[in-house]
């Protein structure tokens, strides 16, 4: 008789993750590196396209970093940010004038909720490390930058969400604007490119100002949805 419930025959068709946690919370950028060398070990976790560069998907949900954030909106825009903001991942459709009606409609439903437009970001990324599939899809990768000045966390989360869910409403159309993160709490890194090139596609993850003391890390498999 077999102990227990589980029956590894069963189970092989599965996505990879994992998660990594500080104890007492202390962000760094040493735990980012371990949790994105773990998320190369499950590279055979999800599939690879016969270009040999573009995989399923890969990404990172880490802790919003704030000394980074701060210090690029002080390098992009030039203002302090307020001590409530966020910051939300967005990609964009390659039609510049569809990729902007996005935007505009983003703009107003942030602005609708009472919340401040900081300004946008275009993500620098290296589209170098993808392969021929990824880069036919490669969508306008941009952060928005949300300030939330007086609010408490639960109502800057209630205004998130009501903003996110009517712009997403609004442009649901558009199947190429995807909003990836929308938070004051995390924000995500991901894209179809091979785990071991995450880093190189998104230069932020290399910044040693970005630090965080969660991450969870996810390789997807296609074929299990």
């Amino acid at each position: 008789m077999k102990a227990g419930l589980y029956q590894p025959d069963e189970f092989k068709d599965n996505c990879g993750f994992g998660l990594i946690a500080h104890m007492q919370g202390e962000p760094s950028h040493t735990l980012l590196q371990t949790a994105i060398e773990a998320l190369t070990c499950m590279t055979h976790r999800g599939g690879i396209n016969a270009d040999g560069k573009t995989g399923d998907g890969c990404g990172l949900l880490i802790q919003k970093p704030d000394v980074f954030l701060r210090a690029i909106a002080q390098e992009t825009f030039g203002v302090e940010l307020p001590k409530q903001y966020a910051v939300g991942m967005v990609f964009f459709n390659q039609d510049p004038v569809k990729a902007e009606a996005a935007r505009e409609n983003m703009n107003r439903e942030i602005l609708a909720e009472g919340l401040t437009l900081v300004g946008w970001r275009k993500v620098p990324i290296d589209t170098s490390v993808l392969g021929r599939l990824a880069l036919e899809r490669l969508p306008q990768i941009e952060q928005v930058f949300i300030g939330g000045e007086g609010l408490s966390d639960q109502d800057m989360a209630i205004k998130l969400f009501s903003a996110r869910r009517r712009s997403s409403v609004a442009n649901a159309a558009d199947v190429d604007h995807y909003i990836c993160s929308f938070s004051h709490k995390t924000i995500i890194y991901k894209g179809l490119m091979m785990p071991a090139d995450l880093t190189a596609f998104y230069p932020d993850l290399s910044d040693q100002r970005l630090q965080t003391s969660i991450c969870v890390f996810h390789q997807r498999f296609s074929t299990n949805t």
